[in-house]
């Protein structure tokens, strides 16, 4: 029995048979958990979705800002764009189901026997677990009601950027849903920065990588998470897991094995991609 932990797939569903195909995982015995963005950039969005779905129980995922944003464009609230290749998804004559599944995901899974947590974007250094643990139940609480279009037509915007115990409704829900999904910088109190994408060779002072700013949940736990494919995996600290290494930009999709910790990649199928675009993840 293994537990194997996958960046960003982005309908990139060749590369994910293939990379489970490295390792002839077992759904009866293995568990897969997944960062997040299933969907969208790649061109098998439907394909993906499908799989991970039929997978059942084996599968531990968290949802990303690119499925956020599937869910709002299924319901009317946002517009499709031709760059997310999600049409197909839409127009599939099992998408109510898929989509009706996808908005029932957590945002974030904790296994408190490995010490481990996930979530897409990582975890704001302004949090400690209990803390996580309540917010994220409160978005996947509205994602799972019939109340959810009003929150995929809230979600959108920066602000607040500062956590505050007394933030309430839809401004605390807005936070939590960019803390976990979009986050990549912060100041360093911890407070949010919206703006900066590149990777932090690049990033303007006093900005940090959030992963860089001491926290309770970093500081007693592993923490896995996607979302930024221009950081290619690198330049975490030792407990930090970061799997988004750009597969729908023409890199790899990229596992890893908990047990050992050692990784398995798959490259790419579009050779024809200019590479990693930061701003457009």
């Amino acid at each position: 029995m293994s537990t194997y932990l996958i960046g960003d797939v982005h309908g990139c569903y060749d590369e994910l048979t293939s990379l489970l195909s490295q390792v002839a995982f077992n759904p009866a015995a293995d568990t897969l958990w997944l960062t997040g963005d299933l969907v969208a950039r790649g061109p098998a969005s439907l394909d993906v979705m499908r799989f991970v779905r039929e997978l059942g129980d084996c599968v531990r995922l968290v949802l990303g800002n690119h499925d956020l944003h599937l869910l709002a464009v299924y319901a009317g609230i946002s517009r499709n764009k031709p760059k997310d290749r999600i049409t197909p998804l839409l127009e599939a004559p099992d998408a109510d189901t898929l989509i009706n599944w996808l908005r029932r995901q957590p945002v974030l899974q904790v296994d408190e026997e490995k010490r481990l947590v996930m979530a897409h974007a990582g975890i704001t250094p302004q949090w400690d677990l209990a803390t996580a643990v309540t917010c994220a139940r409160e978005v996947e609480s509205i994602l799972a009601s019939d109340s959810y279009p009003l929150f995929l037509d809230a979600m959108y915007g920066d602000m607040p950027n500062n956590w505050s115990p007394e933030l309430s409704g839809l401004a605390r829900l807005r936070f939590s849903t960019n803390a976990l999904t979009r986050m990549r910088y912060c100041f360093p109190n911890g407070q949010l920065d919206m703006i900066a994408k590149d990777s932090p060779d690049s990033a303007p002072a006093p900005l940090r990588p959030w992963f860089m700013i001491p926290g309770p949940v970093s500081e007693n736990y592993s923490i896995v998470f996607g979302h930024w494919a221009s950081l290619m995996g690198k330049g975490t600290p030792e407990n930090v897991y970061g799997l988004d290494t750009g597969c729908c930009w023409g890199g790899d999709l990229t596992m890893l094995r908990w047990e050992d910790k050692r990784y398995f990649t798959q490259p790419s199928n579009r050779q024809d991609e200019s590479g990693i675009e930061a701003s457009a993840l």
